[in-house]
């Protein structure tokens, strides 16, 4: 039987095969399980392999302190996020055995071009099952409202991008009145994913409540590296399986993210999607003034019409009366000498007939002009009704609730009426309904 060795001889033991068995470094492909830093500046790590979420090997593994700030430097810059767990990465590790703590693995080095290469992968892989899936392009079925009145926001109520929307949508310079409701949610970090995803289903549980026209996303002000939660497998579908149009603005100008590829629409920035919707407002305003200028120039061109149809029906009476005139004088200079022989009877009954072909003549052309007026009326008539101050000017009041007739929606008690008159607008708060029964 050997003599026994103590515990710290065989560990010097095992360190001395260690040292003289293996090479000084290997290059080590494993998933970052746990990372923290150390108040040195030391950081602590433990090192996975999976297989379908099983963990087959397990081992830890230190980046001393000096080391530790070229390797984290180099790999934010390059990839652009920072060195996390979930990450998988290629990484140049020597072996070493200590007395106390045991094996572990030392860090010298870790290549930010295969993690770059990792999470492309990832990325696509997500593109190819959603598009496998049918949810690429699954929102983009909805057809976007023409006026996008009431928005629902999913944002953190303390992002830049926020304040810059809220900003742009309530003071914009032509004073369209957008109806916006909060959803808070975190937009970045390990959480922001489910959080979003979380805020998602709130607006979906609220829809009926709140009638929403648009759900939009923004972000805007945050770093780029934070941006990974939009690449997020779970979000992206949460999106594509909205029963509202959704447009991002996550505020960032590299390449679109999965959650921008999902959505109905997206905008680079906060502001640019509180541009979108007031621009909705403008093209409908741009329509409605088109449609008006339309009619006016079609009432102007029956009024014209009518006015010329006026002068002709005038032209030609003075024509039917001159020509009757001039035939009266023709047989009256012809039968002059008889009209001179007779009685003096006789040339009072003439006179009496030439009164009465005048008041006839007359009596057409008033009924002529009263028709013709009477037509102008009923024209000016069909003008002033299709003008709605002439509603408001007979003592009509129009009310509606949120943007809508009161016919559109059910009218509960503390609900804020919108009264619209001749000169006023007036909000009153409903205190109790009673039924008509009339």
């Amino acid at each position: 039987m050997l003599s026994p060795l103590s515990l710290l001889e065989l560990n010097q033991q095992i360190q001395q095969v260690l040292d003289s068995h293996l090479d000084p470094s290997y290059w080590v492909i494993a998933e970052i399980g746990e990372i923290r830093d150390s108040p040195r500046g030391h950081a602590y790590l433990e090192l996975v392999e999976k297989s379908e979420q099983q963990i087959l090997a397990k081992i830890k593994a230190n980046i001393w302190s000096y080391t530790y700030r070229g390797i984290a430097s180099r790999f934010t810059h390059i990839t652009g996020q920072p060195i996390k767990s979930g990450m998988k990465v290629l990484a140049q590790v020597g072996v070493q055995f200590h007395e106390v703590y045991g094996l572990s693995l030392n860090i010298k080095d870790i290549d930010p071009n295969f993690t770059l290469g990792e999470k492309a992968r990832k990325r696509q892989e997500t593109i190819d099952q959603l598009n496998k899936e049918g949810l690429m392009n699954l929102n983009k079925q909805f057809l976007l409202p023409k006026v996008p009145q009431r928005v629902a926001v999913i944002s953190s109520p303390n992002a830049a991008g926020f304040g810059d929307f809220t900003n742009q949508v309530d003071h914009n310079r032509e004073g369209y009145k957008v109806h916006w409701k909060l959803f808070p949610a975190t937009l970045q970090g390990d959480q922001a994913a489910s959080s979003i995803i979380h805020a998602i289903n709130e607006v979906e549980e609220k829809l009926q409540e709140h009638s929403f026209d648009l759900l939009i996303i923004i972000r805007g002000g945050g770093a780029q590296l934070d941006l990974d939660c939009f690449d997020d497998y779970n979000l992206a579908r949460a999106i594509a399986n909205t029963t509202l149009p959704v447009v991002t603005g996550i505020g960032h100008e590299r390449d679109e993210s999965i959650a921008d590829m999902v959505a109905h629409s997206k905008m680079k920035t906060p502001t640019a999607v509180a541009e979108f919707i007031l621009s909705g407002f403008r093209d409908f305003e741009d329509q409605i003034e088109g449609r008006l200028k339309q009619l006016e120039r079609h009432a102007a061109y029956q009024l014209q019409k009518e006015d010329r149809r006026i002068n002709n029906t005038e032209h030609l009476l003075k024509s039917i009366f001159l020509s009757q005139v001039n035939r009266e004088k023709e047989r009256t200079l012809r039968s002059q000498y008889n009209i001179i022989s007779r009685s003096g009877q006789l040339i009072k009954l003439k006179s009496k007939q030439l009164d009465h072909l005048d008041e006839n003549f007359k009596k057409l052309t008033r009924s002529i002009l009263s028709q013709e007026k009477l037509k102008l009326e009923r024209l000016n008539k069909d003008l002033s009704r299709l003008d709605p101050m002439t509603f408001f000017q007979k003592g009509y009041t129009r009310s509606e609730i949120n943007g809508k007739p009161l016919k559109q929606v059910a009218i509960l008690a503390g609900d804020i009426l919108t009264t619209y008159t001749s000169k006023e607008v007036i909000k009153s708060t409903v205190n109790s309904i009673h039924k008509n029964e009339q």
